[in-house]
């Protein structure tokens, strides 16, 4: 069964930083593409960024570039996401994702329930 269990969210003043973590099971983490995404309160998804399968092929949405980071370690089947210099308006649910293949171009069939990060003075 594949599982997708974030941690790591929680309350950061503005300008704060929290690392964000996926822990994948149940499929072989090293051949899959995967994701970040956000919903904050009353609004839809948002795409955060994607990483490929060696973490050396990134990319990310125009509201993160430059603040976060995202990052794999194949050998602990888990997925990161590093944030600096955190704003209100990053405040939402955070949820890591499976692609269906090695590239970032292929469809998502599996993603985690979320954590929350709330950045708030």
């Amino acid at each position: 069964e594949v599982q997708l269990v974030e941690s790591g969210g929680g309350l950061v003043q503005p300008g704060g930083s929290l690392r964000l973590s996926c822990a994948a099971s149940g499929f072989t983490f090293s051949s899959y593409a995967m994701s970040w995404v956000r919903q904050a309160p009353g609004k839809g998804v948002e795409w955060v960024s994607d990483i490929n399968i060696s973490g050396g092929s990134t990319r990310y949405a125009d509201s993160v570039k430059g603040r976060f980071t995202i990052s794999r370690d194949n050998a602990k089947n888990t997925l990161y996401l590093q944030m600096n210099s955190l704003k209100p308006e990053d405040t939402a649910v955070y949820s890591c994702r499976k692609y269906t293949s090695s590239s970032w171009f292929g469809g998502v069939d599996y993603w985690g329930k979320g954590t929350l990060v709330t950045v708030s003075s």
